[in-house]
């Protein structure tokens, strides 16, 4: 269905209040994983553990924010199955890097196993309040 507001036309999928539901979790659990990404990454740079090959965290972490908050805007208001899809597939190649930290690190790694662990709990509930809402499962 398109809406028409006075500024621009905004494409908008109408669904039943259970899948708004879905869409509008989603959002929240992303958000609150990005949070947390976000303090991680924080407490790495106060800790001098993150590399400046790429040029200064600060530029990164608020770069994170930006992607966050467009996330958290595309699911909670546009509720398009279709992004949610994308965030989830994104989302998912998270995994591999986390699993290797978690169970192939190498001996003179600086972050914990169980740090590893933690995150790969945090991005598989996030992937499924993501398939919640994109698959309506």
């Amino acid at each position: 269905m398109v809406t028409a507001n006075k500024e621009m036309t905004v494409l908008k999928q109408e669904w039943p209040p259970q899948r708004t539901t879905k869409f509008r979790q989603a959002g929240f659990v992303y958000l609150h994983v990005a949070l947390l990404y976000e303090s991680a990454a924080y407490g790495m740079l106060k800790s001098g553990l993150l590399p400046e090959r790429f040029g200064s965290p600060w530029i990164w972490l608020g770069a994170g924010a930006l992607v966050t908050a467009f996330i958290f805007v595309g699911l909670y208001r546009w509720q398009n199955v279709w992004f949610a899809r994308v965030i989830w597939a994104m989302h998912g190649l998270r995994l591999p890097k986390l699993v290797q930290g978690a169970f192939f690190a190498a001996p003179a790694a600086v972050t914990p196993p169980a740090f590893y662990i933690t995150a790969i709990m945090v991005v598989l509930i996030n992937l499924w309040m993501l398939a919640r809402a994109g698959w309506d499962v």
